[in-house]
């Protein structure tokens, strides 16, 4: 039996999430560390208002903080994981626990990741359901400025870029659902260029190791435990796409039998569930779930 944990990112979050962490000593000690980091209280903010806990500057943190808890109280419990994997931030999450980094240089990266995706403004994303994939392919190809950023599954992606380009799109390929995402800018699309350069100059400084069990990353679905490569991969991963979908075929690929979403919500356990229908899926979001 072979387990992999997989770890949510922004989207995922949810006001309430980790505040029953803070009653154990290492929820607590994490939540205070954060906090000399960030100059802020994630607990706070994760018990505060639901729009500013949306905002990227916030939200993305706030995961990072929570999921690290989650993994560290996981490991605290003897739990063992083969493979690991994170959704856009989740990534992070995934490093953190193939131990890569420790958590701080995880949430350093992290804040400096949020500062700079929350300050590109100007794009836009639309999540897609439901759509024939040669149509939207074939428009992504003819139309400028518009990407595939995730592609989450046969049936559910997110297109980002340009406003007009993504409008363009919308217009073009016949979907059962189209929704525009709260988010402020275009995200995983060339249009972060500009952030991709200025985050790896931290990323650079960054001191990552080896993995301890390999890692699938976004912009490359195939395993290293790679020092230098899973670096390289997230240096791509502001502007690259989410490949979720080719992620979780991988997975019986790896022999996974199992699959933890470690982290609040179950998207990322729906899409598995269908994606895989051979692999055991739960989820672990709070104390109740252990």
């Amino acid at each position: 039996m072979k387990t992999a944990w997989v770890f949510p990112g922004q989207g995922s979050q949810a006001v309430g999430m980790g505040v029953d962490l803070a009653t154990t000593p290492i929820g607590k000690d994490r939540f205070e560390e954060a906090k000399d980091i960030l100059g802020w209280s994630v607990l706070d903010r994760c018990q505060g208002d639901e729009t500013e806990l949306a905002k990227t500057l916030y939200t993305q943190p706030c995961l990072y903080v929570v999921e690290s808890i989650l993994i560290d109280l996981l490991k605290d419990k003897g739990q063992k994981v083969d493979l690991v994997a994170g959704h856009s931030l989740g990534e992070y999450s995934a490093l953190y626990a193939a131990e890569v980094f420790d958590f701080a240089t995880g949430l350093r990266l992290v804040k400096r990741r949020s500062e700079l995706m929350s300050e590109s403004a100007g794009g836009k994303m639309v999540a897609l359901m439901k759509f024939d994939r040669c149509q939207l392919e074939e428009a992504i190809a003819a139309i400028p400025d518009v990407v595939l950023a995730n592609d989450n599954s046969d049936q559910q992606v997110v297109i980002s870029g340009s406003p007009e380009a993504v409008d363009q799109l919308c217009s073009q390929v016949k979907t059962k659902r189209a929704i525009e995402l709260k988010v402020s800018g275009a995200f995983h699309s060339p249009m972060m260029a500009q952030a991709a350069v200025k985050f790896k100059e931290l990323l650079e400084e960054a001191d990552f190791s080896e993995a301890k069990v390999p890692v699938l990353s976004n912009v490359d679905p195939t395993p290293s435990t790679s020092a230098t490569v899973l670096k390289d991969r997230l240096t791509q991963q502001m502007t690259g796409s989410v490949r979720w979908r080719e992620i979780m075929l991988a997975l019986p690929q790896q022999e996974i039998t199992q699959v933890l979403e470690v982290g609040p919500g179950k998207v990322l356990a729906g899409l598995i569930k269908r994606a895989c229908p051979n692999v055991e899926v739960s989820n672990v979001g709070s104390l109740n779930d252990f």
